[in-house]
């Protein structure tokens, strides 16, 4: 899903003005609350870009007290969910004040107070509001001061206080009191221009509790970046420059927590013998340059008093040394050659090759190897360590959309202080027998900032089996589909939208207990699956719950929540784990009627890894479907897998599991993956991403010749994802097949692209994007978009579906091209003629016709009218009037048309 429309009014918290038309109204002369018009008198904007702290934060990277004066109207600062907070500028030096505006986004202040000082310690109360109304706000004030501090005192709402911008007016030239500062440093004669620290290993006394903010970010060249330290005075940041150098100058950038006295040392020691070669009695922070004298390795900036209540914070630290400086080259290691390894014989492909060769290697269950793409941390690498290889990879993945690189991180039943923001083709997964072994202090987290706030097409990536303590109060999983979110438990609030509030549009999670509240504003759609949530807030158009204790009473379709108490027949997805120094995968039994999670007493059985082939992507389909063969089964670690061969799954019990959204590419038109007509297969984790040459069926579940009871023992998909077009323009019939009765399916993403590369109505063809010909086939999390027929079509008697959402396909050229059978257009779910027993609940269709928005479809759902079929909280939607549906199900239910994007809904229909 990408959709692409004006929005409706959005709920709480939204983004109330356009940029344009803030810049306008600031423009304006604006009327505080309970405060006098702004002087008329010339003033200017003091206070952009300088430094500038807070009370708290609600998010560190995405709503720092930096986002209210950086200029930008599409930034803000956002604190914590308290009345007592307070933002503080300082303008560098007193200057005589104004007016301050206020730009509020909808969390304003109800109670607040304007404080100045020129000391930034004893504070003069400027002006006082105590019924504020939010907007925009212009507050005069008087006087002279340095320190410009925003006291609040009472919310408006629920939330934390949030700007856009806060701004203060007046002139710097009428200063009373001149600062008092540094003498100017000189750069001695030979200084070298080169930042001989850049990228060189760095130390630090302390890191801010709960966050990512490392020495390292201090020196990777990024102005983005920065280390900061816990809130205390005597706090140091070190440099290793490799080799004992002449250091003449270190440049320093603060961030608004910033060294008021601090010295700059040196040793050849990392440990002991600092000299002081540079001293700062009186700093005012922003960018600062100190001229240094002295010899050492080590580098070394020791805090002596802060310039704020926090600690210290630098995004950037330069060393330049001078014309004597001796460096010792690191010694090259020499290169050891490596053997190249005989290659395994690769059998003739042909439709169904059968393997031979010699034993395939099975998982070492000590030391396996997972690739270079998978990062295992235990509780003993260092927190700098982790923290720097999950901003590494954040960095690459953020905005990836449809690269090639997969990342998995493993962490060891432990604790850890990390904040991890998770980017495309990232899993995060704890692998401890329960969630609760692995404590992540900080956050996971994921946002739309790549997006502009809109998280539509935050795709592919996932977590699984850890806790997490958020720092903030409260964890952010704003994403769409392909996204699962299992065996988590969060150890506070979590939200599920972005931290701009625009649209979202999927998600999933199982398996997981919050122990606080879950916010889900402006997720059009949401399925939440045998899980413990202490409160659920929001809902749009299609939020359903099935075992879920503490999950909203059905109140569909205002608000649009859907529960069903029980899920029916389910196991949990498998998992990886270490114990005991080995390391294995929990297959977790099949149940029925439960609600809640699984754990801490999960009932399973547990895979030994001798048990499993690791795949590599160097690894052919061939060798892959001899491990098959020979009884073992299959890990597919992170990476992209081209197959000129079916993989072939043919042994009853037999697990196939991708980690880091490893995924299989068919090519030369052969299918990507089949199995046998036989109990208790697993497929997991995979995505598969269609070939150009066209493929009967992507992935295949059983024969389509049989009808046998699998009912004690299903076969079971999920986290199964399927990719037609986006990268190249992908072809097949049929995306998924499901033959063999009982199957399970829980949470697919069956994609027919609507944008990215060989995305057109003539290029990625496909038909079908999931067929249900097996009976009694449990269906929960149907996530399938824009094919060219039927999304869903189930032939097989007595299915279920618990949550189904959908878009058709965006570019169908005109009506005539999609009409059959004297229907207009494809119902989106479609049961077949001749089913007699089948129920569904909480199922959403949206039209965005973009190449016609004419088309108008007969049906968003078609099933036979028999007692034994029962759908349950249907709705259509057309997103914008781009198209409209005349009819929910079956000729019943009003037309969903027009702008403003209102669903069109059937409570119950049949039975």
């Amino acid at each position: 899903m990408s959709t692409r429309f004006t929005a409706p009014p959005r709920p709480r918290r939204s983004r109330v003005l356009l940029a344009a038309g803030l810049a306008a109204t600031l423009a304006a002369t604006i009327v505080g609350t309970g405060a006098l018009m702004a002087s008329a008198a010339p003033a200017v904007n003091l206070s952009q870009g300088k430094a500038i702290t807070a009370s708290s934060v609600e998010s560190p990277d995405y709503t720092p007290a930096s986002g209210a004066n950086d200029g930008n109207l599409g930034t803000r600062w956002s604190s914590a969910f308290s009345d007592a907070q307070w933002l503080q500028v300082d303008l560098g030096a007193n200057a005589s004040l104004d007016h301050v505006v206020l730009n509020w986004e909808s969390a304003y202040g109800k109670a607040f107070t304007i404080q100045t000082s020129t000391n930034g310690t004893t504070w003069t109360n400027a002006a006082s509001v105590t019924n504020g109304t939010g907007g925009n706000q212009s507050i005069t004030v008087s006087g002279s001061a340095r320190y410009v501090k925003l006291n609040l005192t009472a919310r408006a709402t629920g939330y934390g206080y949030s700007l856009w911008e806060f701004q203060v007016f007046g002139d710097a030239t009428a200063t009373t009191t001149p600062p008092v500062t540094d003498p100017p440093p000189t750069t001695p004669a030979g200084c070298s221009t080169t930042n001989a620290a850049l990228k060189k290993p760095a130390t630090s006394s302390s890191v801010q509790t709960g966050s990512g903010l490392v020495a390292a970010n201090a020196f990777d060249g990024d102005g983005g970046t920065r280390w900061a330290s816990a809130s205390t005075d005597a706090e140091w940041l070190q440099v290793d420059l490799g080799s004992s150098q002449s250091v003449c100058k270190v440049e320093l950038d603060w961030e608004a927590a910033y060294g008021k006295s601090f010295t700059i040392q040196a040793s050849d020691s990392a440990t002991s013998g600092f000299a002081t070669i540079g001293t700062v009695t009186n700093g005012t922070g922003g960018k600062q340059s100190v001229a240094t004298s002295g010899n050492g390795r080590y580098i070394r900036i020791v805090g002596t008093t802060r310039g704020t209540g926090y600690g210290y914070s630098l995004w950037e630290v330069r060393v330049f040394t001078g014309s004597g400086s001796t460096p010792t080259p690191t010694p090259t290691p020499t290169p050891t050659t490596t053997p190249t390894p005989t290659p395994t014989p690769t059998p003739t492909p042909t439709p169904t090759p059968t393997p031979t060769g010699p034993a395939v290697p099975h998982g070492d269950p000590v030391n396996p190897d997972f690739g270079p793409n998978t990062f295992v941390f235990t509780p003993n690498t260092p927190a700098a360590d982790i923290q720097n290889k999950v901003n590494d990879v954040f960095k690459r993945q953020e905005s990836n959309q449809f690269g090639t690189e997969r990342d998995q991180f493993l962490f060891e039943p432990g604790s850890y202080s990390v904040q991890a923001n998770i980017g495309f083709y990232t899993s995060i997964n704890g692998v401890g027998r329960n969630p609760d072994d692995v404590q992540i202090n900080g956050g996971v987290w994921v946002d739309a900032q790549w997006f502009g706030g809109n998280a539509t097409q935050n795709f592919w990536r996932s977590a699984e089996n850890f806790a997490v303590t958020p720092s903030t109060g409260q964890a952010r999983w704003a994403v769409a589909q392909a996204a699962p979110f299992r065996r988590i438990h969060v150890k506070g609030n979590i939200s599920v939208d972005s931290s701009a509030y625009g649209w979202a549009s999927g998600g999933y999670i199982a398996d997981s207990k919050i122990d606080g509240e879950l916010v889900s504003y402006t997720q059009q759609q949401w399925y939440t699956r045998d899980s413990t949530v202490g409160k659920w807030t929001g809902a749009l158009w299609n939020q359903v719950f099935s075992g879920v204790q503490g999950a909203p009473a059905t109140t569909f379709p205002k608000p649009a929540s859907t529960t069903v108490n029980t899920t029916g027949a389910i196991r949990e997805k498998p998992y990886l784990y270490k114990e005991n120094g080995k390391w294995a995968v929990f297959v977790p039994s099949l149940r029925n009627g439960t609600t809640g999670t699984t754990w801490p007493n999960t009932v399973g059985t547990s895979l030994s890894l001798d048990t499993f082939f690791l795949a590599k992507p160097s690894d052919s389909a061939a060798t892959i479907n001899l491990a098959l063969s020979q009884g073992l089964n299959v890990i597919f670690t992170p990476g992209v897998y081209h197959v000129d061969q079916t993989i072939n799954v043919t042994r009853p019990n037999t697990v196939v599991l991708g980690m880091g959204m490893a995924t299989i590419i068919p090519d030369n038109g052969v299918n990507g993956l089949q199995t046998a007509d036989v109990d208790g297969i697993k497929i997991a984790g995979l995505l598969f991403d269609q070939g150009t040459t066209k493929s009967d069926t992507i992935v295949k579940i059983g024969s389509s010749v049989t009808h046998v009871d699998h009912s004690a023992n299903p076969t079971t998909v999920q986290d199964v994802f399927i990719r037609v077009g986006g990268v190249v323009a992908g072809k097949a019939v049929n995306a998924i097949v499901i033959n063999a009765d009982d199957t399970i399916i829980d949470h697919i993403w069956s994609w027919r692209a609507d944008h990215g590369a060989g995305a057109g109505w003539n290029d990625n063809v496909a038909d079908y994007g999931l067929i249900v010909n097996g009976n009694d086939v449990n269906a929960y999390g149907l996530f399938v978009e824009h094919y060219e027929k039927y999304n869903v079509l189930w032939n097989g008697n007595n299915g279920r579906t618990i949550f189904f959402q959908n878009e058709l396909p965006y570019d169908v050229p005109n009506i005539a091209a999609w009409t059959h059978d004297g229907i207009k257009g494809w119902a989106a779910y479609k049961v077949a003629a001749g089913v007699t027993q089948h129920e569904a609940w909480g199922l959403g269709s949206y039209s965005n016709f973009t190449a016609d928005p004419t088309i108008r479809v007969d049906n968003g759902f078609e099933v036979p009218s028999v007692p034994g079929v029962k759908m349950h909280s249907l709705s259509t939607v057309s997103l914008g009037g781009m198209g409209s549906y005349a009819h929910v199900i079956n000729g019943v239910g009003p037309a969903a048309e027009g702008t403003n994007t209102v669903p069109a809904t059937v409570t119950n229909y049949g039975g």
